[in-house]
């Protein structure tokens, strides 16, 4: 797929060059990409295989991370309707039934962040964080030598005992009114590193918490959920294989409107 859509760009190149284009305008990412990989003066040479996993990376981490993640929000609260419910209240109130909820509602929403915290605890889109060793240490009486591969469990660290009450349970209340209230998803807290910590921590954990908030809170405010026909049927929240935790089997539920969005939306 990435490969036709290099190839389209190359063409659009050379087009743009018989139009008078000399490289110095690109009109997107990946023309800049091919710009620099055809610059013989370029400090780096770009190769097509680098190019391939430079946008493969923007497609994984900047939008398959947060599809996944309000995926497993929703499955959550189809499974734990009170929650939802509270979540409900909570938009109901503050944002009201005449306008769709927005980015600028979401410091006004509390529990609706607690969710989204939660979720992050219980199925980190990036469950294992890798990291190398820069130099020999010693830690806890082991000897680490340089240019050692780290794993760091993010899943099992949310999941630890030690650290959290219940760790089984999806409870977004431990969020609110407590300690944790002020738990930080940015990686101060290394009981909590859903997008990891440090100078390679996720560059893009804004723009996730954003998308993955208001896009939850949409639709948590404009539908119900429906799994089958049992009213009591549960999601199955089986995990599936993959570096991005997804889940084993598709979310499959009926979108049921609470509200007559064309008067909203107009």
């Amino acid at each position: 797929m990435i490969e036709k859509i290099i190839k389209e760009h190359e063409e659009d190149k050379k087009s743009m060059r018989c139009d008078g284009y000399l490289g110095r305008e690109a009109k997107d990412v990946l023309h800049k990409l091919l710009d620099i990989s055809d610059d013989n003066d370029a400090p780096i040479k770009l190769t097509r295989e680098h190019i391939k996993a430079f946008i493969l990376d923007l497609l994984v981490a900047g939008t398959h991370t947060s599809a996944i993640t309000v995926e497993w929000a929703l499955a959550q609260l189809i499974n734990n309707q009170d929650v939802l419910e509270k979540a409900r209240e909570e938009i109901d109130k503050i944002v009201g039934k005449r306008r769709l909820v927005e980015e600028s509602d979401i410091p006004n929403l509390p529990y609706l962040r607690a969710i989204v915290k939660e979720t992050l605890r219980l199925h980190p889109a990036g469950p294992v964080i890798i990291r190398e060793s820069a130099e020999d240490y010693t830690i806890g009486g082991y000897h680490i030598p340089a240019k050692t591969r780290l794993f760091v469990n993010v899943w099992a660290i949310g999941r630890d005992p030690q650290h959290w009450e219940n760790p089984f349970e999806f409870d977004p209340d431990r969020f609110i009114d407590n300690r944790l209230s002020k738990l930080d998803v940015r990686g101060q807290h290394f009981h909590f590193l859903p997008f990891g910590s440090g100078r390679r921590g996720c560059t893009g954990t804004t723009l996730a918490l954003q998308v993955v908030q208001t896009t939850l809170a949409m639709l948590i405010q404009c539908f119900d959920f429906k799994i089958g026909d049992d009213t009591n049927a549960k999601v199955d929240m089986k995990e599936g294989e993959g570096v991005t935790l997804p889940r084993a089997h598709p979310l499959n539920f009926t979108p049921i409107p609470r509200l007559d969005l064309l008067p909203i939306l107009n």
